[in-house]
């Protein structure tokens, strides 16, 4: 009989959110601590919190009570970064019984010597000014592909955030770990890393302690390339004034880069990205989806947007609206905007009230299923590469092109992680893609 204490996680907010949870884990595993899936009894709930909107917030105390159904004498622990911002909330939960903070949340089961449960959470958070060295992480539960942690913190200073406050400093893994923690990756047959972080195109801050650049993003890119056994390597969110012409060129040539490119824009308003203390202009990341699209057609770009920012008019949403509606990009991910605590935005007039928000909201998610479509058409008769994963949705199995169409066939466990060419061929009534494989023959001469 298995004596070993259990440990179940739960995750909201991000990729780097996810890529911390796998290394927290392993150190739970590391101290003989046997994981199970979240909806299982457990000795143990970890929840790692997210701070972006205040949705994530109110999901907080539905997990927290998920848990308590499973195991009501569980002992529960908020970790993550609404867990650095507002400790004190989140220890006044019913039921939660520790919350640590952001350099803490690394050193979990030091605090576990006692699993009491007790009246209050009990709380051990940091100032943020501490929070200035780097931890790596990379999550290895997904077996076709793992998120990489290569950067942490941010420098900037947009009105709407709080994850400066919530996880301090900009600072960088080191390289050569960087290049380590991909070969891992990569020999436990895991065939596509997605690299993660706050502001990954700022790689190189802080990789020794200091605030210099000790290598810049396209050193990283490049030396990640050269990784044998990875199959395919995936840039996640990165700033468009930080995507320089020089990386675009590289992915565009790249052995293992995948053509798949996701910007933030927030707001196609001049206006609004002074108001958010971007450092871009909206001329400029024009110049790299034409930079990307010109280099790469068959490329998919995402776009970040942000809507209801207080003194977004009519006219300012109209033509943030009119300027994604012309641009090449393949999806949206849409932002609802909602106030955060200790935030210049959330301080600022000409609130937009909610209704608004959601209609405007509502105005860009069809957009984005109107772009995506357009997307998945350009690409129809086109020879992609899929890599399928690991799960059966409804009998069928699902995977991913390299310029990030979705495509699904009935399911077949052998073709889990694995890799094939295939033709696109229809667009589905769900909208995902339809496909026939490509002969040997064919394929070898396909590109």
């Amino acid at each position: 009989m298995d004596t070993r204490k259990k440990v179940a996680f739960y995750t909201l907010g991000c990729k780097l959110n996810f890529s911390e949870t796998s290394t927290i884990a392993r150190s739970f595993e590391d101290e003989g601590f046997t994981r199970v899936d979240f909806s299982h009894a457990a000795d143990i709930y970890v929840i790692n919190t997210c701070s972006v909107t205040e949705n994530a917030d109110k999901r907080f105390k539905t997990i927290v009570k998920q848990a308590q159904k499973s195991n009501a004498d569980a002992f529960i622990i908020a970790v993550g970064c609404y867990a650095q911002l507002q400790p004190e909330a989140l220890a006044d939960v019913n039921g939660v019984d520790l919350v640590l903070g952001a350099t803490e949340k690394f050193k979990i089961t030091d605090y576990l010597n006692d699993l009491s449960k007790n009246d209050r959470g009990e709380v051990h958070s940091c100032e943020i000014s501490d929070a200035d060295f780097y931890v790596g992480s990379y999550s290895i539960g997904d077996r076709t592909r793992a998120f990489l942690k290569v950067q942490d913190g941010c420098d900037y200073k947009c009105t709407y955030c709080t994850i400066p406050l919530a996880r301090g400093i900009s600072r960088s893994d080191t390289l050569n770990n960087v290049l380590q923690n991909a070969k891992e990756i990569s020999a436990q047959g895991i065939k596509e890393i997605v690299l993660t972080g706050v502001n990954i195109g700022d790689y190189g801050k802080g990789e020794f302690g200091n605030k210099k650049h000790e290598h810049t993003f396209l050193e990283l890119v490049e030396a990640l390339d050269k990784v044998e056994g990875v199959e395919r390597v995936r840039i996640s969110s990165i700033e468009p004034n930080l995507l320089k012409n020089e990386t675009i060129n590289f992915v565009a040539n790249s052995a293992s880069f995948v053509p798949h490119f996701h910007i933030p824009l927030q707001s196609g308003s001049n206006v609004l990205l002074k108001l958010m203390r971007r450092r871009y202009m909206k001329e400029l990341y024009v110049e790299r989806v034409n930079e990307i699209k010109l280099k790469m057609p068959h490329a998919c770009i995402g776009v970040d947007v942000i809507v209801g920012f207080p003194g977004e008019t009519d006219e300012h949403f109209l033509e943030t609206y009119n300027f994604l509606n012309a641009l090449d990009i393949s999806y949206l991910h849409v932002f609802t905007y909602s106030e955060r605590p200790n935030t210049i935005a959330a301080e600022m007039e000409h609130v937009v009230p909610k209704n608004i928000r959601s209609k405007r909201s509502k105005m860009l998610r069809g957009l984005s299923v109107k772009k995506r479509r357009a997307f998945y058409e350009s690409q129809l008769g086109t020879i992609r590469t899929v890599l399928f994963e690991s799960e059966n949705k409804a009998g069928y199995i699902h995977g991913f092109t390299e310029n990030y169409i979705k495509v699904k066939m009935p399911w077949n466990p052998e073709l889990i992680n694995t890799l094939h060419q295939v033709r696109l061929t229809e667009i589905d009534t769900d909208g995902l893609v339809r496909f026939d494989f490509v002969p040997a023959y064919e394929a070898s001469v396909a590109f």
